[in-house]
């Protein structure tokens, strides 16, 4: 029995969709992939591991030592940087494996990430699975992540020669990128739907500008973050809500010039991180409370609740791993926290622009 044009227009449609939302997936899938990275790259810094493979092979290097001797050899090129010498001298090679594992872990991750994002990529290209709206943006993100590869060995490199650990200006920017990236792999996943599958919400519009400026300082608290592990300054004045002896201490963007506390005083990055994450709290609760009003009866209620949530227990989780002077589970959980809260913004930031006038 012959097809109609109806029947046949029907079944073009049924492929589209069904082509996009395999994209999306795999698009998702790669995002969980970097939030798993985003998690081994904080352990890994964590436990102090992130020097621990001083030589950048991005082939080769996927196959750790497999001998003794070689075990030996990997040891000794531990051996020859600062880190061994002030921080670790005298650690023995099981320590020394310890360490290799989380790091090695850390670029393997890295490299499956590359294939299984390459790989699919080849794959829904040459079966016209892409359309030529979202070609571009893949191949972005292709790009991004390779570069975040290159942006690692930088980093690790800087603690290789004069530092007994990685700056905090390359730590930072390495994880701004791999935030950049995730919340990318979620925008476009999100944005790869069917005009009805897409989500609504009255006034989007009203709220579009303030979420935005929401993303922007998580973002901005992300960077903050890292200069606070990158500085170990999260170590330093232990107490809430004042902070060595008062609210706002006096001795603030002391150094010169000024603007170089930022980045480089405990005290000055540390003020920074905890007055941003009272910013956000106060923006959050304002909007969302807003957003809340409006959009009660669709689909973004649960995602406003989510993020709401989401922010106030990553202040109070901030503010524990504070008090407690930064054991690892906690340190682990907050960075994770941040991610989470990303992605969420993310979300709502997506359906907010597509139902914008």
């Amino acid at each position: 029995m012959e097809l109609t044009q109806e029947d046949r227009w029907l079944n073009v449609s049924k492929k589209a969709a069904a082509s996009r939302k395999a994209v999306r997936i795999w698009l998702y899938l790669i995002a969980a992939l970097v939030f798993l990275m985003v998690v081994v790259g904080g352990a890994t810094r964590l436990t102090d591991s992130g020097l621990s493979i001083t030589e950048w092979k991005p082939i080769h290097g996927a196959i750790p030592p497999m001998s003794s001797e070689a075990w030996a050899e990997e040891f000794e090129k531990y051996k020859q940087i600062p880190e061994y010498e002030q921080v670790n001298k005298g650690m023995n090679l099981e320590e020394f494996k310890f360490i290799f594992w989380w790091e090695w872990g850390h670029r393997q991750l890295g490299r499956f990430i590359g294939l299984a994002f390459f790989i699919p990529m080849l794959f829904f290209w040459l079966t016209g699975r892409l359309t030529d709206e979202i070609k571009p943006r893949v191949l972005v993100l292709f790009f991004l992540g390779g570069l975040q590869g290159a942006v690692g060995w930088w980093m690790v490199a800087s603690g290789l020669s004069e530092r007994v650990d990685v700056s905090q200006y390359r730590l930072a920017s390495h994880l701004i990128m791999a935030s950049l990236i995730f919340a990318a792999l979620i925008w476009v996943a999100r944005g790869y739907r069917e005009k009805d599958e897409k989500p609504e919400c009255v006034s989007a519009d009203r709220h579009w500008w303030t979420m935005l400026l929401l993303w922007i300082f998580v973002m901005l608290q992300i960077f903050l973050g890292a200069l606070v592990a990158g500085t170990h300054a999260g170590k330093t004045y232990n107490t809430w809500p004042l902070m060595d002896g008062s609210f706002i201490p006096d001795q603030l963007y002391d150094g010169s010039p000024a603007w170089l506390s930022a980045f480089e005083d405990h005290m000055t990055i540390q003020f920074n991180h905890r007055m941003l994450a009272y910013v956000i709290l106060v923006i959050a609760a304002l909007a969302l409370l807003r957003l809340f009003k409006d959009s009660f009866a669709n689909t973004l209620r649960p995602w406003t609740i989510a993020l709401a949530s989401l922010i106030v227990a990553q202040v109070l989780v901030g503010i524990l791993t504070l008090l407690l002077v930064v054991p690892l589970s906690l340190a682990l959980i907050h960075q994770v926290g941040a991610i989470i809260v990303l992605a969420c913004a993310t979300v709502m930031l997506r359906d907010l622009y597509d139902n914008r006038s």
